[in-house]
């Protein structure tokens, strides 16, 4: 054979091993991304900076699926050819997920449109997966025992070391150009309001909208117990110095003013022949509820690390950040804290057993 025949024989495993690679990055950058999206806490590996790394391995290989997509628009939509629009459809998506989140990552953009700026991020890449599943089933691309030889494992490495070098080049970019991206924090949320709580952005989560209690008639349900505001500011407080760390990529710290939520607890059985509910037995998680219906279950051993803050910066909460009182939660994302809480009872369903993300 010569070597123009070998270069043809060789020449198929360029788009196949383009698709498998993909196949692999995508749905990492996808785990990556919801990973670092949930944990509050930092960890070892550093899930921001994989996620970032992940993404721009699929961008450097743009140049060769972009190749794979060119050939096979030349072919016409003929029999079959709506399948195309599959592909076109994904490269779409995947487009606008780097684009938003490279953007994001430079701490100068947070909308576009009505919406903010992780919300394009975060949706176009929800709307991938249904989108990449299709595109499979359409262009089936399976492993073989020989896309493991080493052209192929050095393929990888070239790509690793390639993904590496951009993500370090990109942060030194941004450093270098003094952006506020440069700061950001391990989960890659942006810095908004610290100490400045009413610079702190204004979030709710999906379809729920700020919430206008009135003080004089709102009740906080405990177990069976009703503690009105002036109860529950009547019991020790304490000054809480936490760093809310939202889901929509930004964080801030501030001085959280609160009760610790076991000392509320017990305070709600000792107003009640039945304990409020809480009974030595029976209850095997805390729910909090929301004045939208929004809710949240706690391990009964953190309740010596969750207060219900009526007050942040020394004034009192105002309605955007859950006035007349909140859930603050240290190391836990934004979305463990519960705004505009209206009921905290005990519950027998244990606090894993509900979706890593709230589904209202």
């Amino acid at each position: 054979m010569d070597v123009q025949q070998q270069r043809a024989g060789r020449r198929p495993r360029l788009p196949r091993r383009t698709n498998l690679a993909l196949a692999v990055l995508l749905p990492a950058a996808v785990l990556t991304g919801l990973s670092s999206n949930t944990i509050g806490v930092d960890w070892p590996v550093d899930l921001a900076a994989a996620h970032a790394a992940v993404a721009l391995a699929i961008l450097l290989l743009a140049p060769w699926k972009s190749a794979i997509v060119r050939r096979g628009l030349r072919r016409g939509l003929g029999p079959g050819g709506r399948r195309r629009y599959w592909s076109l459809t994904l490269l779409a998506l995947v487009a606008i997920a780097l684009a938003s989140g490279l953007a994001h990552a430079t701490g100068r953009v947070e909308e576009v449109g009505p919406l903010t700026i992780m919300q394009v991020h975060v949706g176009a890449a929800v709307l991938a997966l249904p989108v990449l599943f299709v595109h499979w089933r359409l262009h089936p691309v399976r492993p073989r025992s020989t896309d493991l030889d080493r052209r192929a494992l050095l393929g990888a490495a070239t790509l690793t070391a390639g993904a590496t070098a951009a993500y370090l080049a990109w942060e030194g970019g941004l450093a270098l150009g003094r952006l506020p991206g440069a700061d950001r924090r391990f989960t890659g949320s942006v810095e908004r309001g610290t100490g400045d709580p009413a610079a702190m952005p204004v979030v709710a989560w999906l379809d729920d909208r700020v919430q206008r209690l009135d003080p004089a008639n709102w009740r906080l349900r405990v177990g069976t117990a009703a503690l009105d505001l002036a109860a529950i500011q009547a019991l020790p407080q304490e000054r809480i110095r936490a760093v809310l760390d939202c889901t929509s990529a930004w964080y801030a710290e501030q001085d959280w003013t609160g009760v610790r939520l076991d000392r509320l607890i017990d305070a709600a059985r000792a107003t009640r022949p039945d304990g409020a509910g809480f009974g030595p037995a029976g209850w095997r998680s805390v729910r909090v509820r929301s004045a939208t219906g929004y809710d949240r279950l706690f391990p009964t051993s953190d309740l010596g690390r969750l207060w219900l803050a009526t007050g942040v910066g020394g004034a009192p909460l105002s309605y955007g950040h859950g006035y007349p009182a909140r859930i603050v939660a240290p190391g836990r994302r934004g979305f463990w804290w519960v705004k505009w809480v209206v009921e905290i009872s005990p519950s027998d369903t244990p606090w894993w057993l509900q979706p890593p993300f709230p589904l209202t």
